[in-house]
């Protein structure tokens, strides 16, 4: 089991930043696939963007050049930098771990959310 804690949400006006943190249960290195995704209200999840172990981070191109994800192996945490933030960026995000379970099968995991809202 792999536990995932988000933080940093929170209320910010237009063009504003702001900064995501995941604490992750386990090493990160143990993790195959690490990613932030947001869900709007009654909209599908979207994926924003993952680091694959050993390789670059990838994004959607809806915050290619606004966001960045990165990590700190040392204190098992996944951050999301989100600059230039507009209201189309309202939703709670997620954090997800993908790990091998056994027999070339994978197991996600996500954290509870944490609401993020764009607004004057």
């Amino acid at each position: 089991q792999v536990q995932l804690v988000e933080s940093g949400g929170g209320s910010v006006q237009p063009g504003g930043s702001l900064r995501l943190s995941c604490l992750v249960s386990t090493d990160i290195v143990s993790i195959s696939v690490i990613g932030w995704y947001r869900q709007a209200p009654g909209k599908q999840r979207e994926l924003l963007a993952f680091i694959i172990r050993g390789g670059s981070p990838d994004y959607a191109d809806s915050v290619k050049g606004r966001f960045t994800i990165s990590t700190d192996n040392a204190k098992n945490t996944v951050y999301l930098q989100m600059n230039s933030l507009g209201p189309e960026d309202t939703a709670v995000y997620y954090c997800n771990a993908r790990k091998p379970s056994g027999l070339g099968a994978f197991a996600d995991y996500w954290g509870q959310g944490t609401q993020v809202t764009v607004s004057t």
